[in-house]
């Protein structure tokens, strides 16, 4: 089964103001959704454009696994771990949670910063806080993330390439840019596709796309 939600069904946040826009895939913050809370570990889905010199402050995170991938510019990460780091297009970042953490996100450089987070929720609370960045990820290599459950596959294709869905019992496909079809589905930048039971499908791009699939075996 296939539930597909459209880019211009996502709930609009952020402080445009302050340089912030922000679109949630998932019932977020005031954005109180009971029917759209999450999709196995997949609990936010989170667009963010930063404008240069806009970020968000230093807030908390706990018992949730955060993804991030920059679409475009570059991504100043500190955290109350001690790590600082420069996150940019095709790097994929992780903070681990755990019991509690605090970070700050930034757009320090010149040029707007666009990135996809996601939030997963973890197996089992508590632990202690991880952080990593994997620089300039390859299609061929899922970055794995188990204490979620879960595999991100990136998978970047050119006008009419085609690309297999993993065979799982959930796989969340979101469509970062570019068009494809997806079992009979045409999707477009910003359009996600939440499947159950996913097994021998396959993505045709209609131009050059670039997709993010979260291939996962439990509900959590």
């Amino acid at each position: 089964m296939m539930d597909v939600r459209r880019a211009d069904e996502r709930y609009r946040g952020g402080d445009p103001a302050a340089g912030i826009e922000s679109l949630h895939a998932f019932s977020f913050g005031p954005h109180y959704d009971p029917d759209n809370l999450r999709f196995a570990a997949v609990i936010a889905c989170n667009e963010e454009r930063l404008a240069p010199g806009a970020g968000f402050d230093e807030h908390p995170h706990s018992h949730t696994e955060i993804v991030t991938w920059v679409v475009e510019g570059e991504l100043t990460h500190r955290d109350s771990t001690g790590h600082e780091t420069l996150v940019r297009a095709g790097d994929v970042q992780r903070l681990s949670a755990a019991s509690g953490v605090r970070h700050v996100e930034r757009n320090d450089g010149v040029e707007p910063l666009v990135f996809v987070q996601m939030w997963l929720a973890p197996l089992e609370p508590g632990g202690d806080p991880l952080h990593e960045v994997v620089h300039g990820i390859a299609d061929s290599t899922p970055y794995a993330v188990p204490e979620a459950g879960a595999m991100l596959h990136v998978r970047r294709l050119t006008a009419g390439e085609r690309t297999a869905i993993p065979d799982a019992p959930f796989v969340y496909v979101h469509v970062v840019r570019g068009e494809v079809r997806l079992d009979g589905e045409e999707l477009e930048t910003g359009d996600a596709a939440r499947i159950t039971e996913a097994k021998d499908l396959e993505a045709i791009a209609g131009s050059p796309a670039e997709l993010l699939l979260w291939e996962m075996t439990t509900e959590t």
